[in-house]
């Protein structure tokens, strides 16, 4: 019995100082990963002023930006917006402009990682009521029922256990880690076409994903250097046969037909330095480590690290590149290579609605409109890189599609509340994942996320039960697209207005695939075309045809008149409104008021956003139907 007492003694004072190596935190909001999305989620959601805390498991901010060396951005260099385009001009002011940038052949945006840390670091410490902790390895989600309240990290630097409790959690982690701990379904790998109703050459559903990749910065150090590491174990030459056309015994191996000087200034950097992370037999590796622990998560990108160590002494052996030595004024680790692999992909959750290349393709003519509740845009094409596992199906290269918007609804799981998705998380298709990974898109989603986050936690809501419009103004206010419309930029006069006719359906661009860079087109100069202009009005108010090919002045001011008509609408009549109009058209920054003239798009989507105002006069759910 003294034993028994002993024993039970002994196990009280153990849970006492477990308990008291625990540490509990109360926020907001809590960002799990502070990554290219994790920050842009964490910097909005504080910027409207609900507190935010980042729980970082590196001692760096950006992700895939920064700590996983890929710092040349990818896409929407046409479309700057948000957070991503203040980022973007803070590399100009650093570097002395767009030139000082445009250094390499993969973007018009290229930088060195630790630049990027710094300024995103400079960029929250900005901000009120955002706290970042560093070296927060996530462990678990803390769960109520079906809600995800907080999560549990571990300290790297104390060596505890931290519980951090909130009323709305992000998943921004790389590969879906907490929506995977808390028993969200989730997809991942390639699902056929059959299924997804893609034509993309995917027979079967597979469990495959996109190659890694373990990046190095390498920097020159002038000709006379020799800086030629010790031969790596197991290095073969023949590893990288096909990487450029100056070393590739068949030309069927060839993945890049351009020289080797050419293969590495496609990721040259400021300063003499170069990003190696070259995708066609170069450094990409295929490691499916998500559902590996933390610890054998590691183990297994040692494999990832070692080749890119053998494809750095392959180029200072083979080419002649003994010049070039990893870049010890980069990353803080011991071998100088990136704090963490570049992951193109991992889970992507079973959301609200799913994200699908028919979506982007065709997005004015699918049964559900989502492109009436876009949060954040892309521009470059469908990009998988599979090279490096011979049982991948290849997909079609850089599927040609034009610009998007990705929908509000595929940030938010199916059936579980508290938990918002960002980064590469959320619910799109295997395909549509090659474009929407990319930096920009990412770093908007983020955005979009924190802006959801916010309004869920000021109205005292779930996610699901946030007004999608609601969202996209905030967006807005924050100058950032909710509509993929190259030829209107933020600083267009009437960008807000054309963005929120767009986002009604009044009004619909034209997409176009264009080589890297893909657009949609507003037109704001055109004229409006009568015939589509009934159809897209039409479930605000039924407008009789007219014998006009183009939209008149006066047309559009009848239209308005019969959208108004019984719903407080305080312009008066047709004839008061024309008069109304006359007065404040050159206030909205309008010229030549003829009611018998054609009228323009952009002075008719500003003509209805100050009047009858569609984006809120019809609201519309997540499936981007319009709530009666």
């Amino acid at each position: 019995m003294k034993f028994l007492h002993r024993y039970r003694l002994l196990l009280l004072l153990f849970a006492g100082q477990h308990l008291q190596a625990q540490k509990n935190i109360q926020t907001g909001i809590l960002v799990v990963g502070g990554g290219t999305g994790g920050v842009a989620a964490g910097i909005q959601a504080a910027r409207m002023g609900v507190p935010t805390l980042i729980a970082e498991p590196t001692v760096w901010l950006g992700g895939m930006l920064s700590s996983a060396g890929v710092s040349a951005f990818d896409g929407n260099h046409n479309m700057p917006s948000g957070i991503w385009a203040a980022f973007r001009e803070e590399l100009y002011k650093l570097y002395g402009g767009p030139a000082g940038v445009a250094t390499g052949w993969v973007s018009n945006t290229l930088f060195e990682p630790h630049a990027a840390d710094s300024i995103l670091k400079n960029m929250v410490a900005a901000v009120p009521g955002l706290d970042v902790r560093y070296r927060y390895r996530f462990q678990k989600t803390i769960l109520q029922g079906n809600r995800v309240s907080g999560a549990v990290f571990y300290n790297e630097a104390t060596k505890k256990t931290v519980r951090i409790y909130a009323r709305q959690v992000i998943d921004a982690t790389d590969l879906g880690d907490v929506m995977a701990s808390a028993g969200i379904p989730f997809d991942l790998g390639m699902e056929a076409s059959s299924i997804t109703g893609e034509n993309v050459n995917i027979p079967e559903s597979n469990g495959i994903i996109q190659d890694l990749t373990y990046v190095a910065i390498l920097k020159d150090h002038g000709p006379a250097a020799d800086c030629t590491i010790v031969k790596p174990a197991g290095y073969n030459p023949m590893e990288f046969d096909g990487c450029c056309n100056e070393f590739c015994s068949n030309p069927a191996k060839l993945t890049s037909n351009v020289t080797a000087a050419k293969m590495l200034s496609y990721g040259r950097l400021p300063h003499g330095k170069y990003m190696l992370n070259w995708p066609g037999k170069g450094n990409d590796s295929y490691l499916n480590i998500v559902a590996l622990n933390h610890r054998h998560r590691q183990q297994a990108l040692e494999k990832a690290k070692a080749k890119t160590m053998r494809f750095i002494y392959f180029l200072q052996t083979q080419f002649g590149f003994r010049h070039l030595a990893i870049a010890r004024d980069e990353f803080p680790a011991p071998d100088g290579l990136a704090l963490i692999p570049y992951h193109r992909e991992g889970r992507r959750v079973q959301g609200l609605v799913r994200f699908t290349i028919r979506h982007i393709a065709d997005p004015f003519n699918q049964p559900l409109a989502l492109y009436r509740t876009g949060v954040a845009v892309g521009d470059y094409p469908i990009d998988h890189h599979h090279r490096e596992n011979p049982d991948a199906p290849q997909h079609p290269g850089f599927y040609p599609v034009p610009s998007y918007n990705v929908p509000l609804g595929a940030l938010v799981p199916k059936n579980h509340d508290g938990l918002i998705m960002a980064e590469k998380g959320i619910s799109v298709s295997n395909v549509v994942n090659g474009t929407t990974r990319l930096q920009p898109c990412t770093m908007l989603t983020g955005q979009a996320a924190g802006a959801l986050a916010a309004l869920a936690v000021q109205g005292g809501l779930q996610p699901r039960q946030v007004s999608v419009r609601a969202v996209q103004e905030k967006l807005l206010e924050a100058k950032t697209y909710i509509m993929p419309y190259y030829d209107v930029k933020p600083e267009h006069l009437h960008f807000a207005a054309i963005q929120r006719i767009g986002a009604t359906g009044i009004l619909k661009g034209r997409g176009e695939p264009f080589q890297w860079a893909n657009r949609t087109w507003f037109y704001p100069d055109s004229l409006v075309s009568t015939d589509a202009f009934i159809s897209g009005f039409e479930p605000f108010a039924m407008f009789a045809k007219r014998q006009n090919t183009h939209l008149t002045i006066q047309d559009a001011l009848h239209a308005t008149a019969l959208a108004g008509s019984g719903k407080g609408f305080d312009w008066g009549n047709a004839e008061g409104l024309t008069e109304k109009v006359r007065a404040v058209w050159r206030e909205w920054g309008l010229e030549n008021f003829d009611t018998a003239r054609p009228i323009t798009r952009s002075e008719l989507a500003v003509l209805l956003d100050k009047t009858i105002n569609p984006f809120r006069l019809k609201p519309v759910d997540v499936y981007g139907g319009f709530i009666k």
